[in-house]
């Protein structure tokens, strides 16, 4: 299993900007599809974007779509999330999580079919 590390987040005022980063381990993070998600205080986690193997590949949950871009870099093992236009909302902790191989649209959302995940980064959005 891959080791997982995200940065980046912090407080940032409505209509804002920040870019989470997850940094792995491992010679093969190019293999993993790797996801964000995201737990406001008092709710459940919630699947926020994804990317697979291909940078093409990516898929986003509908509250940030237009929003938020995901990307990776696996020369630098590292997955990143360009938040813009931030609201009160997108308050949360931020979670990367990673899956060795390949998922169908509909399972890259589903928490339990990633296999390593990352402590979080608090993400804080003033309005």
């Amino acid at each position: 299993q891959v080791q997982l590390a995200e940065s980046g987040g912090g407080l940032v005022q409505a209509g804002g900007s920040l870019r989470l980063s997850c940094a792995a381990s491992g010679p093969t993070f190019s293999t993993y599809t790797v996801g964000w998600f995201r737990q406001a205080p008092g709710k459940e986690r919630d699947f926020v974007a994804a990317i697979g193997w291909s940078a093409s590949i990516t898929y986003y949950a509908d509250s940030v779509k237009g929003r938020f871009t995901i990307s990776r870099d696996n020369a630098k093992n590292t997955v990143y999330l360009q938040m813009n236009s931030l609201k009160a909302e997108d308050t949360a902790v931020y979670y990367c999580a990673a899956h060795l191989g390949t998922m169908s649209s509909y399972g890259l959302r589903i928490q339990s079919n990633y296999d390593s995940w990352g402590q979080g980064t608090q993400v804080t959005v003033s309005s």
